[in-house]
C-alpha cells in the first residue's frame, strides 16, 4: 500500500469521526478506556494470576505424600499466581484441625478472588454506555438534520435529509463497533477469571482431602 492510499484512508477515517460530532469523540474515549482495562486484565489474568492447576496440584501432592509440607509451601511461595497463594495458606495450617485449615483457605480465597474479578464489570458498563452514546449522537444528528431541512429550499430537502441521516448514523455505527469489541474482550477475560476461580474451588477441596487422608494414615500408622 503506497503513501497516497494510506493518506487517503487516514483522511476518510478522520472525516468519518468529524462527521459524528462531539459524541464520536466521547465514544472513542470510552472505547480507549475499555481497551486499556482489557489489556491490563489480560496481562494480570494470563501472566500473574493463572497457573496450570492440575500440574501444580500434582507437584504439591508428591511433596505432601512424602511428608514434606515445607517443600510444598516453598513450591507455593515460588509462584505469584492465585491458586498457590490460597493453597499455601492451607498448607501452613496442615498440623491443625480440618476446620482451621478450611478457615485459612476461605480467608485467603475471599481476599484473592475479588482481585481476580476486579474491573471486569466495568467492561460491561463501557459496552452499554458506548451503545447509548451512539444512539444519543444519532438522535442529536437527526434533530439537527430535520431542523436544517425545515429551513432549506424545497428542491434541496431530500438531499439534505439523506446526507444528514447518513452522518447521524455514524455515531451509532461507532458505538456498536466499540460495544461489540469490548463485549468480546469481556467474554474472553471473564472465561479466564472463571477458570482461575474454579481451580481455586476445585483444588482447595482436593488439598483438604489430601491433608485429611495423610492425617488418617499417620494416625493409623
Amino acid at each position: 500500500m503506497d503513501g497516497s492510499a494510506i493518506t487517503g484512508m487516514i483522511n476518510t477515517v478522520a472525516a468519518f469521526i468529524q462527521s459524528g460530532g462531539v459524541f464520536m469523540w466521547i465514544i472513542l474515549g470510552i472505547w480507549a478506556i475499555g481497551i486499556a482495562i482489557s489489556l491490563e486484565k489480560f496481562a494480570k489474568l494470563t501472566y500473574r494470576w493463572d497457573v496450570d492447576g492440575s500440574s501444580f496440584m500434582n507437584e504439591l501432592q508428591r511433596y505432601i505424600l512424602s511428608n514434606d509440607i515445607q517443600g510444598a509451601i516453598r513450591v507455593c511461595s515460588g509462584s505469584g499466581a492465585a491458586l498457590p497463594k490460597v493453597l499455601k495458606s492451607g498448607l501452613k495450617r496442615s498440623g491443625q484441625s480440618s476446620e482451621q485449615i478450611q478457615n485459612a483457605i476461605d480467608a485467603t480465597a475471599l481476599e484473592i478472588i475479588p482481585k481476580v474479578e476486579l474491573r471486569l464489570n466495568y467492561l460491561q458498563l463501557i459496552a452499554n454506555i458506548s451503545t447509548l452514546f451512539g444512539l444519543l449522537g444519532t438522535i442529536q444528528g437527526l434533530i439537527q438534520s430535520f431542523s436544517a431541512v425545515a429551513a432549506a429550499d424545497p428542491a434541496q430537502k431530500a438531499e439534505l435529509l439523506a446526507t444528514g441521516i447518513s452522518l447521524a448514523m455514524n455515531t451509532t455505527f461507532m458505538g456498536l463497533l466499540a460495544a461489540i469489541t469490548v463485549m468480546m474482550l469481556h467474554t474472553f477475560l471473564a472465561s479466564k477469571s472463571d477458570k482461575i476461580i474454579n481451580e481455586i474451588d476445585e483444588f482447595s477441596v482436593k488439598l483438604m482431602d489430601l491433608l485429611g487422608t495423610k492425617t488418617v494414615s499417620e494416625a493409623q500408622g
